[in-house]
């Protein structure tokens, strides 16, 4: 269990992220046409997990717009955004603001993303939801970064994160 801060108050994770030198685990989301993908999906690229709580709040949406910005200037990568909102609103939010370079997933179907990766909420105000988190995996499959962000309210360490890549 990781404890992190929603403004400013202390809430718990359901776990930790995977340690840095892991074999990333594997998952099933849904993506925006309704099929399921895996990290087995994106086999042989880099993949930046940035992972939130709902694309409908501030910092979650100003994150995808900076990953999305990222991504474009990366060889061999891509970049999931990956949170429990429906597929759906995922996709109107990407094309409402002209976002084509991130990859939006959701965990609405089950929860083995979140079980694996330790980034549900398991209480507080935002319980259920996914912890403000990313990880960083290389092209073997090891995570190489990552990072659970202590505040939920705060954007990430973008630039920690492009660092091991």
């Amino acid at each position: 269990m990781s404890q992190v801060t929603f403004k400013g108050s202390p809430v718990n994770t359901n776990g930790s992220l995977p340690n840095i030198g892991e074999q990333a685990p594997d998952f099933s989301l849904t993506s925006g046409d309704l099929s399921q993908k895996s990290l087995k999906d994106f086999e042989g690229k880099r993949v930046i997990l940035n992972i939130f709580p709902s694309v409908d709040t501030g910092t979650c949406a100003a994150s995808v717009r900076a990953f999305n910005e990222i991504a474009s200037t990366l060889p061999n990568s891509v970049v999931l955004c990956i949170s429990k909102d429906l597929p759906f609103a995922q996709s109107r939010f990407c094309a409402g603001e002209g976002l084509e370079n991130v990859i939006t997933l959701s965990e609405y179907k089950n929860s083995s993303f979140s079980d694996a990766y330790g980034v549900r909420f398991s209480d507080g105000p935002l319980e259920g939801l996914l912890s403000r988190a990313v990880v960083v995996v290389d092209e073997t499959g090891k995570v190489i970064y990552h990072e659970q962000v202590a505040e939920t309210a705060d954007e990430p360490n973008y630039e920690a994160a492009l660092g091991v890549l």
